[in-house]
């Protein structure tokens, strides 16, 4: 890997994690449109080490009051007596989930699932789901960060499980399934980010030990300029989408994801992409 394409990487998974369009579906496709072949998932999962860095360094203050919620409530044996000690609980809550997915189905996420026509089939499948989402959330009055509780949690955290599926984007299935639960879309942005915090975290820890030597013959110093690319861009990103959904729907974001699904399907069809 080029330090180019260290850069171009790096950016694509900065400005992509966060935002509802799938940083792994565009981490297969930019390459193959530029010729330089899929980089493998362990690579990808690496270099999400830079928007983790990013989310850490955001959420620092939630994170450092999350944590000594969490302890608070396991030494009083009360979780859900404050509500530090509840939301930190809840992210634990809807974390479990993806991580037992994500340990059962390891050898499907990096192998069958990361065909091309799978995701441009997830690509338009999540922005059809994210779309009737939004209808439903239109008739509803929407729940803030502090009035979550387990059944949130838990349905959040099954659908961050669909981010497994490349094309699927963390971010855009869990604002979709907190929107089937009434949960406003910033609040869902906020509790997806910190959950993506320990997911990607273990993640990239996994693949780092397992595929030391295949990213070695990537290039240190290109796995280190594309964290460093994607811990900038990825800032940048979370700063502007928790803004944005403050004051506006996902339906940008849905838009862009079935003209992206449409142009997918017209390369593979006619041959110029190979699933």
């Amino acid at each position: 890997m080029t330090i180019l394409q260290a850069i171009v990487l790096g950016l694509v998974q900065g400005l992509t994690e966060f935002i509802p369009v799938s940083s792994t579906a565009h981490l297969e496709i930019v390459p193959v449109l530029l010729g330089w072949g899929d980089p493998g998932a362990a690579a990808s999962a690496v270099i999400q080490f830079g928007t983790l860095l990013a989310s850490i360094i955001y959420f620092f203050r939630d994170i450092v009051r999350l944590i000594v919620g969490f302890f608070r409530g396991l030494v009083t044996r009360r979780p859900f007596a404050d509500t530090d000690s509840r939301e930190a609980w809840l992210v634990v809550i809807g974390t479990i989930p993806i991580v037992i997915l994500g340990l059962a189905l390891k050898d499907h996420i990096e192998s069958t699932f990361r065909g091309l026509w799978i995701v441009t089939t997830m690509v338009i499948v999540i922005a059809i789901l994210m779309q009737i989402a939004e209808g439903f959330a239109k008739k509803h009055q929407l729940r803030t960060f502090e009035q979550l509780n387990t059944g949130d949690a838990i349905t959040i955290g099954l659908g961050q499980c669909l981010a497994l599926i490349p094309g699927s984007s963390r971010s855009g299935s869990t604002i979709m399934a907190a929107l089937f639960r009434k949960v406003e879309r910033a609040t869902a942005a906020r509790f997806s980010f910190l959950m993506s915090i320990p997911a990607i975290g273990g993640a990239g820890m996994l693949e780092l030990i397992h595929e030391r030597h295949h990213l070695a013959s990537l290039g240190w110093t290109s796995i280190v300029v594309s964290i460093v690319v994607a811990f900038i861009s990825g800032y940048a990103s979370i700063w502007f989408l928790l803004r944005y959904l403050k004051t506006h729907t996902t339906h940008v974001f849905i838009y862009y994801r079935y003209a992206l699904g449409i142009v997918m399907i017209a390369l593979l069809a006619s041959g110029w992409l190979k699933a």
